[in-house]
């Protein structure tokens, strides 16, 4: 069984996957499962009203499914049983989970432990004590993605992890204030990377936050360091795009597993991402990406 005997900070190695998991036939897909290749933009990144509501009600239902998989963040769950959680969860709700089979991602969320970056598969690697885990879900319904993700501590894990967790977070919520109609994408970045900076941690560059809604990547850069003069396209009301900034204890440079998804630090040095969907409104941004708990 791989990661049982696996020491908290000895680097990963693949684990087994399990077969792919089933959604109900009328459960409707998102469009790029109909063909080869990448998927189709043919939507702006600026929403109407009604949009921005579908996009809220399918974030509503990924926040949920992560409130859903919390109990089951602890020692000795294996990361597999953490997607089965969450997809049943999601299609439950009477929705896709929008990572199974997006250009061939094998599951149902994205599990990224430790010093993975992003894009971690789900398979039978256990949890153990002082572990650091990133769980993010995407839902499609009512032709629309929602996606988020958060971080979890496995147990009681050292100060140095619990801190990037924590600043990490208020990165995010920077970010997420830096954004008003009229001002440039890039400078949500700056703020993100000056605040990052006070810590030492690195400002993962070459993944970043991008445009969402009809389109699950709609082609929109989001970056999370400052990026200027490049990326600076002016945030407009009813844009709609991600902010998940991804913070590291060392260097940003990465690697890739064998399995084409998997990135991890090149330096095997631990890693935090947080991530909300927004719409740019009159006066800053609503984030879409709220458990119904918390959702207005």
């Amino acid at each position: 069984m791989a990661g049982m005997n696996r020491s908290t900070f000895a680097p990963l190695v693949p684990g087994r996957i399990s077969p792919e998991r089933q959604v109900p036939a009328g459960i409707e897909r998102p469009e790029y499962l109909f063909h080869d290749g990448p998927e189709v933009v043919t939507s702006s990144d600026v929403k109407d009203a009604e949009t921005v509501e579908r996009i809220a009600a399918a974030g509503r239902i990924a926040a949920d499914a992560l409130e859903h998989i919390r109990p089951l963040c602890v020692p000795g769950t294996r990361t597999d049983e953490i997607d089965a959680a969450a997809h049943e969860f999601v299609i439950a709700a009477g929705a896709y989970p929008s990572c199974l089979n997006y250009m061939g991602f094998p599951k149902s969320v994205c599990t990224s432990l430790n010093e993975v970056i992003c894009h971690g598969i789900p398979d039978d690697t256990v949890l153990v004590e002082g572990d650091i885990l990133n769980v993010d879900i995407t839902a499609y319904i009512d032709g629309v993605h929602g996606d988020t993700c958060t971080m979890f501590e496995i147990g009681q894990v050292d100060e140095d992890s619990h801190l990037l967790i924590e600043r990490t977070r208020e990165a995010l919520m920077r970010g997420i204030k830096a954004v008003r109609p009229g001002r440039e994408i890039n400078v949500i970045g700056r703020v993100i990377e000056s605040y990052a900076k006070r810590f030492g941690y690195g400002v993962v560059r070459d993944f970043t936050g991008h445009g969402v809604g009809e389109a699950f990547h709609s082609g929109l850069i989001v970056p999370h360091y400052d990026a200027a003069p490049l990326h600076n396209e002016v945030m407009q009301e009813g844009m709609v795009f991600t902010i998940e900034p991804m913070l590291t204890l060392g260097g940003v440079d990465w690697d890739q597993w064998e399995d084409g998804w998997t990135i991890t630090t090149a330096d095997k040095q631990r890693t935090a991402q947080f991530e909300h969907t927004i719409a740019v409104t009159a006066d800053g941004a609503r984030i879409l990406t709220l458990p119904s708990t918390e959702a207005a």
